[in-house]
């Protein structure tokens, strides 16, 4: 009779939980937009007051007019316009360095509107420390009328100047209004979880690609540190990056134009931190059909100029090659490059060469077909990466969907074919861009990988796990994409005696080249998610025997390390039924889960909160269920410590 009237007791609960669960809402809501981490709005406006003067007319001539109109307007009667354009990267822009910190993320949102039809890009420039420009579209807005971009991250490093950022695109009327300039919120890393490099340690490197910008704030360097001992720049040492054409121009202006002229200087915020902090680095890339300029294969350096000859080209290479190593030894002796992408992606999904062609005529087309007719340039560009490469650099050939048979066996192939006359090819990059999807049609299904990794592992040459990542269909997926990426780390394990590096294609989900599909291991707010827990669970302590000499008396030492994890021990415990991660299993956490279930858009729960609220049936997703168990919690008929439990358990408590 009293488990009964219990019984009763737990229902009316719920009941009036979920009645006061929009109130508690709006509190919830409240309470945290008065507690919010993001720091000061820089600028804001909605251009009422005709105050147009933060922004000026970005490589207009004497054409282009920023003023403030009354012919569009969002809300109240006048937004910016930039009229007068006559190309379409003349338009209004903002100067950053002059009102924004270096080192510091800010989030800019607002909305935009062309004459006719909507059809701008937001865009980010910055000048490196060799005065060479770099642009970097952010955002594309397309469709009828206003079109609107919400706190989008922007940052850049201190070594650079002349940064702003800018609307374009068409050469119609660009409006822009209610525009916002403001801090983003600063996310300190979790210190107290296991850290990827040591669990790994003894296995392979675990690294990671970052961007200039995306390094800059303090916040991804603490991540870097804690979890990396690998670094790869994820655009700043490819081709485009690193060839200065103006000064290729003034050489061929006085008759060499067969001496490519390279800087590393966009480079330079990733080399210093990576040499600051001991960090040994990838190289990537040397020779790849993208991100090279198409300016690099024609007569003089012209980009409307004929191609030059294939024996041109030969010389092109070698000295290209020759004064990238040579910037290195100059600039960043101490830095370890232990590995470099010497060729990148020159092989279809079938295994057939890639056409002939520039980017400008198709992503698939390859001007260095164009040239050579085929891909009988890789050999002679691992033949000078091999001589003039720092001494300890191991060259690699890389490539992406790597696991399609067609392409898997045209790799080898080429491998074999290349070295059979000497050791030019030290190893294979496996780029392993994947997709979990929703789990059950993951592709390549984990199977298909294997297949492909034990296809590479069996060369004999070294194989590196270059760019992993692996994206889901939406947030819902994250326990398919943890397990996926806990199925694809078991295989490679399987084979760490032949793999020396697993290197993920970024940070945080946000600063991904993927990011509207979550590919990573880390949340925006630098939160670990399920991924990174899947993946460092089981992993087995090794051995490891170092060997040392006295030169004095030829006596031998030998020490034995264990190193990896299985259960680290500065992994924080779980607290089941947390959901609001307060410390405490209590009523509120029961309301949030019904609220989020109700309304996952509104009432979204941290990748953290996710694990701690599924407190019934654990690993089987939230439901009323969990919310039922936290209130005899609540109630004091089991302890917080009893959590999870299983639906069964939970039924018991009912009768």
């Amino acid at each position: 009779m009293k488990k009964k009237h219990f019984q009763n007791l737990i229902a009316g609960t719920i009941s009036a939980v979920m009645m006061c669960s929009t109130a508690s809402a709006v509190y919830a809501e409240d309470s945290a937009a008065g507690t919010a981490t993001e720091g000061k709005i820089i600028y804001s406006s909605d251009f009422e007051d005709g105050d147009v003067s933060a922004f000026s007319a970005r490589n207009s001539g004497d054409t282009t007019v920023i003023s403030a109109s009354e012919d569009n307007a969002v809300s109240g009667k006048k937004s910016l316009c930039a009229s007068g354009r006559t190309k379409t990267w003349n338009g209004p822009a903002l100067k950053l360095d002059e009102i924004c910190e270096a080192g510091k993320a800010y989030l800019v949102s607002a909305k935009v509107m062309g004459q006719y039809y909507t059809s701008n890009t937001f865009s980010m420039q910055y000048t490196d420390a060799s005065g060479v420009e770099h642009y970097e579209n952010l955002a594309n807005l397309n469709g009828n009328g206003w079109q609107e971009i919400n706190d989008i991250k922007i940052s850049f490093s201190d070594d650079v100047t002349n940064v702003m950022i800018y609307f374009e695109g068409g050469t119609d009327n660009i409006y822009i209004d209610d525009f916002t300039l403001k801090e983003a919120p600063v996310h300190d890393i979790q210190q107290d979880i296991a850290s990827l490099k040591d669990v790994y340690s003894g296995y392979f490197k675990i690294g990671t690609a970052t961007t200039a910008k995306e390094l800059a704030p303090q916040s991804t360097k603490d991540l870097v540190l804690k979890h990396f001992n690998s670094l790869t720049a994820g655009n700043e040492l490819k081709p485009d990056a690193i060839l200065d054409q103006k000064a290729c121009q003034a050489m061929a202006a006085d008759g060499n134009d067969e001496d490519p002229q390279v800087s590393l200087d966009s480079a330079k915020s990733i080399l210093n931190f990576a040499r600051e902090n001991n960090i040994p680095v990838r190289g990537h890339v040397l020779i790849w059909h993208q991100q090279t300029p198409t300016w690099f294969f024609k007569e003089n350096y012209d980009p409307n100029g004929e191609w030059v000859s294939k024996d041109k080209m030969l010389v092109r290479m070698e000295n290209y090659i020759k004064n990238v190593f040579a910037a290195v030894e100059e600039e960043y002796s101490d830095v370890d490059f232990y590995a470099w992408d010497v060729v990148n992606e020159c092989w279809l999904d079938d295994g057939s060469a890639r056409p002939a062609g520039t980017q400008e005529e198709g992503s698939q087309k390859s001007p260095w077909v164009q040239i050579f007719g085929d891909n009988s340039f890789i050999k002679p560009a691992f033949e000078f990466a091999k001589k003039y490469a720092p001494e300890g650099t191991k060259l690699y050939y890389n490539d992406f969907n790597e696991y399609m048979p067609g392409k898997t066996d045209a790799i080898i192939k080429m491998v074999e074919e290349i070295n059979s006359d000497g050791h030019y090819i030290d190893g294979i990059g496996m780029q392993s861009h994947l997709d979990a999807r929703s789990g059950s049609d993951a592709f390549p299904s984990v199977n298909v990988y294997k297949k492909a990794l034990d296809k590479f592992c069996a060369t004999g040459l070294d194989v590196q796990i270059t760019e992993l990542d692996a994206t889901v269909n939406d947030t819902d997926h994250f326990k398919e994409q943890a397990q996926y990426y806990s199925d694809i780390m078991d295989a490679i394990v399987e084979h760490k005696d032949d793999i020396s590096a697993v290197v993920f294609w970024g940070t945080t989900d946000d600063q991904s080249w993927r990011a509207s599909k979550y590919p990573l291991l880390f949340n925006e707010d630098y939160s670990a998610k399920e991924s990174f827990y899947s993946i460092i669970d089981g992993i087995e302590p090794l051995e490891t025997t170092t060997t040392t000499t006295n030169s004095s008396d030829s006596s031998t030492t030998t020490t034995t390390t264990t190193t990896g994890t299985t259960d680290p021990t500065n992994a924080p415990a779980r607290l089941y039924g947390d959901a609001d991660e307060n410390g405490k299993v209590e009523l509120n956490d029961a309301v949030l889960i019904m609220q989020s279930i109700a309304n996952p858009d509104k009432y979204k729960l941290s990748e953290e909160g996710r694990l701690c609220a599924d407190a019934v049936d654990n690993g089987g997703g939230i439901t009323n269920a969990d919310a039922l168990a936290i209130q005899y919690v609540e109630a004091r008929t089991i302890k917080p410590s009893d959590l999870p439990i299983t639906a069964a358990q939970l039924d018991e408590l009912n009768q």
